[in-house]
């Protein structure tokens, strides 16, 4: 079965991400595309599994995660559990926050962990007062699919 690709458009309107969002990341090596040099210019394709990537990234600047931990938390998934971008299977995850840094200013930086989804953590986590984010990539993979579908009908 042959794999469809998109184009930055159609991947921008299927993700949500802007067309600058899409170069950007591209330039920073966070969702790298397949780049043909064929014809009179660069032509540049979205696989499936990069608007997965795309849309994680989407909905991780959205709950309020900064771009370099956003950047790091697609990184380290795609190194241990590479198979949730293909096929939307496999562990749940969660963003937990382990330790508070105060700067001398008295800014507080929060360090996020990530970790195997534990509900009973998440809850005693959120009772005090430290933040859960979810990273649940199925949901994430499952909605993309309707777009898709809509999309491509």
């Amino acid at each position: 079965m042959q794999e469809t690709f998109f184009t930055s458009k159609e991947a921008s309107k299927i993700t949500g991400c802007t067309l600058r969002q899409l170069q950007y990341w591209r330039e920073k090596g966070v969702v790298v595309p397949v780049i043909s040099d064929t014809g009179t210019g660069r032509s540049i394709y979205y696989s499936k599994t990069n608007l997965v990537e795309l849309a994680a990234m989407v909905y991780w600047l959205s709950v309020g995660l900064s771009f370099d931990i956003a950047c790091e938390t697609l990184k380290t998934l795609k190194e241990q559990e590479p198979e949730l971008f293909s096929s939307g299977t496999g562990k749940r995850f969660m963003l937990l926050s382990e330790t508070q840094e105060r700067s001398p200013l008295g800014v507080v930086k929060l360090s996020l962990e990530l970790m195997e989804y534990d509900r009973k953590k998440a809850i005693t986590s959120i009772d005090e007062g430290k933040p859960v984010i979810p990273v649940w990539l199925d949901v994430i993979f499952e909605q993309l699919q309707k777009k898709l579908t809509s999309y491509l009908n």
